[in-house]
């Protein structure tokens, strides 16, 4: 006979198992598996397989062996681990793209019917049309004040009608008509609500954002420092530029108000002192504009030239 394991040898066997995952991997998705069957998690582990690895477990053993890990190798990052480890939660460790494994994970989501009892996890809308149900199955419509008719011996819905809002729980009456109507209005697979990443803890959400998001968020961030560093007087890398600008002007300012003068100043209070010299400055551009335009008329002129020619230039009179 082959000797059945002990769940000492069993719970070593797991705690082994978790001490070799957190050493090998510094990347963690934590997912909650509500409602996902075995078979459910069994494709996903497959989908995962080469890169990842999902581990389930009770909460308060991998709590502990996290604990004691820490102690031993020192690492005090992975417990940052423990406070995530609520519900019915599990742990996929990973060495590939977290977005990419994130995406992986949500490919294996399977449909299921509404049972009694159950909290809604989305709005669950009847549409409207034929059921297919004979007339005879009307109480259940009435039950639930869904407006129906009978079209060619069966029962036909009017309007679509929100049996069961999000957050509600699925009653007996609506779990057995979708049930008759063959609707499954839920899906389930893993969800994952946060990730590990060697020792910083971030939402998923984080993983959608692309390098235009960043760039934008950093941009407003720079115009803020940039702001708050102008109005206090408080001198950083953003807000250096204006400073110097700002500080020109003023001295300019002075400059022009006073003796007192400088290279960068000497062109502008020339411009003040003499304003002709702008005009003089800018006379010649406007003038080689100007004179752009009778030149090409000439040319025009000359171009048409040629289709001036006469008759009699050819040998024909106007007459003949």
């Amino acid at each position: 006979m082959v000797n059945k394991t002990s769940k000492a040898d069993k719970k070593i066997a797991y705690d082994q198992k978790l001490c070799n995952l957190l050493d090998e991997y510094t990347q963690v998705l934590i997912a909650v598996a509500d409602n996902v069957g075995s078979n459910q998690l069994q494709n996903i582990r497959k989908g995962l397989r080469g890169d990842s690895v999902v581990l389930m477990g009770k909460n308060t053993m991998m709590k502990r062996t996290i604990r004691v890990h820490a102690e031993k190798t020192g690492n005090q990052t992975i417990l940052n681990l423990i406070p995530l480890l609520v519900g019915n939660v599990g742990l996929i460790f990973t060495k590939g793209d977290l977005k990419e494994v994130s995406e992986e994970v949500a490919k294996y989501k399977v449909g299921a019917p509404a049972r009694v009892g159950l909290v809604a996890p989305v709005d669950v809308v009847v549409p409207p049309g034929n059921t297919g149900l004979d007339p005879s199955q009307t109480s259940f419509f009435q039950v639930l004040n869904i407006p129906t008719k009978i079209n060619k011996g069966t029962v036909e819905i009017i309007t679509p009608v929100e049996l069961v809002k999000k957050g509600d729980k699925v009653g007996s009456s609506e779990a057995a008509l979708l049930a008759k109507l063959g609707i499954r209005p839920f899906s389930y697979g893993l969800v994952v609500l946060s990730v590990y990443d060697n020792g910083s803890v971030f939402s998923p959400e984080v993983l959608d954002l692309t390098e235009d998001d960043l760039i934008e968020k950093f941009a407003l961030g720079v115009s803020l420092v940039t702001s708050l560093s102008l109005a206090i007087s408080y001198p950083t890398l953003a807000a250096a530029p204006h400073m110097f600008i700002n500080a020109y002007k003023n001295v300019l300012a002075v400059a022009v108000e006073t003796e007192y003068s400088f290279p960068q100043a000497d062109k502008v209070k020339e411009y003040l002192e003499d304003p002709s010299k702008f005009a003089v400055a800018v006379a010649p551009v406007a003038a080689a504009d100007s004179g752009a335009a009778p030149a090409a008329a000439k040319e025009e002129e000359k171009k048409e030239e040629p289709a001036e020619e006469s008759d009699d230039d050819m040998g024909f009179g106007l007459f003949d």
